[in-house]
């Protein structure tokens, strides 16, 4: 099972200083070294954390897959086919939000988003999108062309009790409905340390997206050992 390390919050403690460090390029290449099969960053249209030039260099040093994580702009998908990200992943967007809420509102965008998609993979890139785990949202994601799909798991780590297990189903019956309908499926956020395992159990999974509880971690003990440290616990429940 693959880990992409989001590396956002780097350039997060950046910003905090209007400054030039820690760079999250560098972060990058620490990601990788401590076992990262792929880098995440996510471009918001206000550039509050990563930006442009991140992107640019981050395409230039990352031998692994490179997953740029986007709202369905124009301006987004200009700079996506420019860049030659080896996975986008279409996210909803809000100016106000801390971090991405929830899996996308397809009955918004939809047939807008069909002709973004076409573009993209045209280009050669693949293409995914953040969604809820439910079998509506998947199947739309089929139909538009979507490569991929990546299950929000923000319910199920944010879940307390007997709730976490219903929780925990829905991501499981998620991603096995994906399967069936034949699109891969990714998982990811609020993932943590102490509730990954349990997600990582689920054979089906392609991939799992990372970034606040590796970076958290990576203050305290360097990125190389943090991600190497999530790396195995994936690999211990995977097997």
């Amino acid at each position: 099972m693959l880990l992409s390390v989001n590396i956002d919050h780097v350039a997060t403690l950046r910003q905090a200083r209007l400054s030039n460090e820690p760079d999250p390029v560098m972060a990058a290449t620490l990601a990788i070294l401590g076992g990262a099969d792929g880098i995440t960053l996510h471009l918001r249209e206000d550039r509050r954390h990563v930006n442009d030039r991140d992107l640019k260099l981050l395409r230039e040093v990352v031998t692994c897959e490179l997953n740029l994580e986007m709202a369905a702009t124009d301006e987004m998908v200009g700079i996506a086919l420019q860049t030659l990200p080896d996975l986008v992943t279409i996210v909803p967007e809000k100016r106000a939000e801390l971090t991405t809420e929830g899996g996308i509102d397809f009955s918004i965008i939809k047939e807008d988003l069909r002709q973004k998609v076409k573009r993209i993979k045209d280009r050669g890139i693949k293409i995914s999108v953040f969604v809820n785990p439910n079998h509506e949202d998947i199947l739309t994601a089929k139909e538009l062309g979507f490569d991929m799909v990546e299950i929000h798991t923000g319910f199920y780590a944010n879940a307390r009790g007997d709730e976490k297990d219903t929780q925990f189903q829905n991501v499981l019956n998620a991603v096995r409905y994906a399967k069936d309908i034949g699109i891969v499926t990714n998982a990811g956020h609020g993932l943590n340390y102490f509730n990954v395992s349990r997600i990582a159990s689920i054979k089906e999974i392609r991939g799992l997206y990372i970034g606040h509880s590796i970076v958290s971690r990576a203050v305290l003990v360097g990125m190389q050992k943090a991600v190497s440290d999530m790396k195995s616990l994936i690999r211990l429940s995977s097997n």
